[in-house]
């Protein structure tokens, strides 16, 4: 059997404090009535090095019948604080899995309340939408449009959760960094080598900064940057956790994209995985690992 790490860091909603001493319980999702790991946060509100069985790392390395992570559900409690539960944590074999987790103060009006987030199949495992095609540089009119003089690295995009025409689904206001991250750690594995990571993240970005720098959604009418429909955009999951692998890459390389030959804005930069849907034109994720 082999083995990968998950790190939390547990933090106030409210002002971003630490919260130490924190409960932490993990469960596998196979097992609900087992804890794997029961403990406190430390000063820092972080929990490091919790060892959790994964699936082999070969698994992960081509397409194939067999699901390269191990999924665990999180309890994370603190006293005055509302309780989160995360379900479906994905842990891979000798890579280390970081979960944040946003306390909310509890409630007078409900005392007992509690998150629960519940994370879905990886893109390269589950069912999702294809692509819809699209240009890959914007043609940008002269009148009726917001477009950015210059290509502009936001502290913040606006994610719409589901298709841009839900009018109900929520908007997230995200930290640009961590939705890369976010996004990478859902549509590519974080076993990959690093070069294969920094050519998967690049195309991220280009196409992130495609959306900002043409106000692409906003000139539709829309009060969003991006979507989480892979249909439309990439796959974000709220407060799914993301890998150390895949953080320290975008870490080193968020401010890059992709661009032809004296045009400005960065290129949509549209792939598939190469596995269920296949793109003769188009990049392909497992053709790059």
């Amino acid at each position: 059997m082999e083995y990968g790490k998950l790190n939390i860091r547990v933090l106030s909603d409210n002002d971003n404090r630490p919260i130490p001493g924190a409960t932490v319980r993990v469960v596998s999702q196979n097992e609900p009535e087992r804890v794997l790991e029961e403990s406190v946060t430390d000063n820092s509100g972080q929990l490091n090095d919790i060892e959790l069985e994964a699936p082999p790392l070969e698994y992960s390395m081509e397409p194939g019948g067999n699901k390269p992570y191990s999924e665990y559900t999180i309890f994370i409690s603190a006293p005055g604080f509302e309780t989160v539960e995360v379900s479906g944590a994905e842990i891979m074999s000798g890579e280390t899995a970081i979960q944040n987790a946003s306390l909310l103060p509890v409630s007078e009006s409900e005392p007992d309340s509690a998150e629960l987030f519940v994370i879905p199949d990886h893109t390269l495992w589950g069912d999702y939408p294809p692509k819809i095609p699209e240009s890959e540089i914007k043609t940008v009119e002269e009148t009726g449009e917001i477009v950015l003089s210059r290509v502009v690295i936001p502290e913040y995009v606006v994610v719409h959760n589901g298709p841009p025409s839900d009018r109900n689904a929520k908007n997230y206001y995200v930290k640009y960094r961590d939705y890369i991250k976010n996004v990478a750690s859902s549509e590519i594995y974080s076993t990959w080598p690093t070069s294969t990571i920094q050519a998967n993240v690049l195309a991220i970005q280009s196409f992130t900064l495609n959306r900002v720098y043409t106000e692409w959604y906003r000139n539709k009418g829309y009060e969003f940057t991006i979507t989480t429909s892979t249909a439309y955009d990439h796959k974000w999951i709220p407060n799914r956790n993301v890998f150390d692998s895949i953080s320290q890459v975008v870490d080193e390389i968020f401010s890059n994209f992709l661009s032809r030959p004296n045009v400005e804005q960065p290129i949509l930069t549209q792939y598939c995985d190469g596995k269920n849907v296949s793109c003769p034109n188009w990049m392909s994720v497992f053709c790059r690992v």
